[in-house]
């Protein structure tokens, strides 16, 4: 009877300590993952902030220079000079130079020609080109000029000495000269015999 009643206490006691030990386990929850572990990857879940965006490099200023303005009156200078004749071909080179103190401006387009003393009032027609010159084939489009100081623009005056009866044609000993788009008329000396004139733009 005492040998069973010592195996009672016993199982009593380890009852006891099973229970004490069973109610001394930690209720406390575990430590806070960090969102990201130590190999650096992001813990499926965790929201990861977006990396800050660098700022845009500024970029850098192209500097545009200012279109120049057209010639106006007493900007620009011209003269004349008598190109070499080709076989019943003649011709005078206009040259349009920037006038002393005048600031840089543009011309575009073909010059106003009038025939002055030595015959009968001619108008120069407009043509792209001829026989002495002109624009080169292909390009109709006058070219826009800009007179410097030192760069002029010029243009070819051309007519033939004989008409189509085959009699001379008169002389004129000089030509009014208008440049493109203004009214600023010059009259220059410049001697050709012809019967008809042609006027081809402005080029630099």
């Amino acid at each position: 009877m005492r040998y069973r009643t010592g195996i009672l206490a016993a199982l009593g006691i380890l009852a006891l300590g099973l229970a004490a030990c069973s109610s001394s386990a930690s209720t406390t929850s575990p430590p806070a993952i960090s969102p990201a572990d130590t190999s650096g990857a992001p813990v499926a879940g965790a929201s990861a902030a977006a990396p800050a965006t660098p700022p845009s490099s500024q970029e850098a200023k192209t500097t545009v220079p200012a279109r120049q303005a057209a010639c106006g009156a007493g900007q620009v200078d011209v003269t004349a000079d008598v190109m070499s004749p080709a076989t019943g071909h003649r011709g005078v080179k206009l040259t349009f130079s920037l006038a002393a103190g005048a600031a840089p401006c543009t011309l575009t387009g073909y010059p106003g020609v009038d025939t002055g003393a030595g015959g009968p009032l001619r108008h120069a027609d407009r043509t792209p080109r001829g026989y002495m010159g002109g624009l080169p084939q292909g390009s109709d489009e006058p070219p826009t000029v800009t007179l410097e100081s030192g760069r002029p623009g010029a243009a070819v005056v051309e007519g033939i000495a004989v008409d189509a009866s085959g009699n001379h044609c008169p002389l004129y000993t000089n030509l009014l000269v208008t440049p493109p788009n203004s009214t600023d008329t010059r009259a220059v000396s410049a001697t050709i015999d012809s019967c008809a004139l042609h006027v081809h733009p402005v080029t630099g």
